[in-house]
């Protein structure tokens, strides 16, 4: 039995007969061709690195930080002023932190004016001219010409502003009326670095020149005022 074992290892085993020591040597799996296709995914993988780099620095662009130093500028300040004639507006939760907006924006408008008597009393015919103008410059195109709210860009969609001829407006004190033209109120922006104090005041009184007129009587008027406008043509 043991020369039968014997035997029987030394026989030839035939190719692909399964042996584990028998099998051919496999081919050099990184040959030239793998090792090409290993160095394109290289430099591609390198190449979307930079891509990346290039998207990083186009929205995290160079900049100063708040007031540093500049030498682009004459002044060396890289904080610049505002051109002439800029109008400045936030609004919003921090909208305090810069116009002052988010605090009270006006005086309760059931509240009437103590000194409005007095400083009436200074107004002019001179000074209503100037009130109608600057408000034909600054308020018609919202409010209208007769305080209505229904001006052009109301008319286009804007909100329509409350109409100055309300008992509500009509009993608001003027430092209301002047408030709401320096910081603004609702959908109305500040007018306030545009229109100077003395135009403001102009405006406030050229409002109650136009409320006075909607509900005027004929025995407000003065005897000869009266007297002109019964005689004049209908």
């Amino acid at each position: 039995m043991l020369a039968s074992i014997a035997h029987s290892l030394r026989q030839p085993r035939p190719a692909g007969g399964g042996s584990f020591l028998a099998q051919p040597p496999r081919p050099n799996e990184f040959g030239p061709t793998q090792w090409l296709r290993i160095g394109c995914v290289l430099t591609l993988a390198l190449l979307l690195g930079g891509c990346e780099k290039t998207f990083e620095n186009m929205y995290d662009q160079p900049r100063y930080k708040p007031l540093a130093p500049s030498p682009l500028w004459a002044d060396g300040r890289s904080s610049r002023t505002p051109v002439d004639g800029t109008v400045a507006h936030s609004e919003g939760s921090l909208a305090d932190s810069s116009s002052g907006r988010l605090g009270v924006v006006a005086n309760d408008p059931d509240v009437p004016s103590l000194t409005a008597k007095v400083r009436r009393a200074t107004w002019t015919f001179a000074l209503l001219e100037r009130g109608q103008q600057r408000f034909g410059i600054f308020c018609t195109p919202c409010h209208g010409d007769a305080g209505d709210g229904d001006g052009m860009i109301a008319r286009r969609g804007f909100p329509h502003p409350a109409s100055f001829h309300i008992d509500r407006l009509r009993n608001a004190s003027d430092e209301h009326l002047d408030a709401v033209i320096t910081r603004g109120y609702g959908a109305m922006y500040s007018f306030g670095a545009s229109v100077p104090p003395d135009d403001r005041r102009a405006i406030v009184a050229y409002i109650r020149a136009l409320q006075l007129s909607r509900n005027a009587r004929l025995a407000d008027l003065p005897p000869n005022a009266r007297q002109a406008l019964e005689q004049a043509p209908r």
